[in-house]
């Protein structure tokens, strides 16, 4: 691996954290799914692998797509902001009711993954920043160098669902107090909410 390939991975995989690290309504509902340690490895891979075949898109040029379709990304912005009100109205209500939020409770694992599908596919800023932003990006390295860029920043998303999801984990005994799944669960509502808010305000 010569420089200029070395330099479009690490540039990738920098690139690629900056973008997911910020607490948003994927990481947060992550980080409860480790934290109860249920179907971990399920929505870790629907994360990480929605991620890799966003970044493909967008360095394959899906990104101009997605910027002469306005009228699109408004729609999918509607839609993910009345989804992530919904969730976080969800999350104030367990709120109300600790003692049946409880590590390992036994949630279907086809509900935990339509959630992880909608948190991702349903939130415009995965479009505009993952295809957009990193196909930008990406295009910088020239046709060869792109696609190592892209590597990198595939593993910045394999490398942090993983970490966020199974080190979450490690936080369990903390929860088994009713008193901390609330102050969880009222973070996560007022995350949701509040980027809801913010996707209604730059669709209108």
């Amino acid at each position: 691996m010569n420089a200029a390939t070395l330099s479009a991975v690490v540039t990738g995989l920098l690139s690629g954290l900056s973008l997911i690290i910020a607490i948003g309504a994927q990481n947060a509902f992550v980080l409860r799914q480790g934290v109860t340690r249920s179907h971990v490895g399920v929505v870790v891979a629907i994360c990480a692998i929605s991620d890799l075949v966003l970044i493909v898109a967008g360095i394959a040029g899906v990104g101009a797509l997605v910027e002469t379709q306005p009228g699109l990304v408004r729609v999918i912005t509607i839609a993910g902001a009345a989804y992530l009100a919904w969730f976080g109205i969800r999350s104030f209500l367990a709120a109300r009711h600790p003692k049946s939020l409880t590590a390992g409770e036994p949630v279907a694992k086809g509900s935990v993954a339509l959630t992880a599908l909608a948190l991702t596919w349903l939130n415009p800023h995965v479009y505009l920043d993952t295809v957009l932003m990193l196909g930008n990006l990406a295009s910088s390295h020239g046709p060869t160098g792109r696609w190592w860029f892209g590597l990198g920043a595939g593993l910045a998303s394999i490398v942090w669902f993983t970490g966020l999801g199974y080190a979450a984990g490690l936080a369990s005994r903390w929860f088994a107090r009713p008193r901390t799944w609330q102050v969880l669960d009222v973070v996560i509502g007022v995350v949701m909410l509040t980027l809801a808010a913010v996707l209604l305000r730059s669709a209108f």
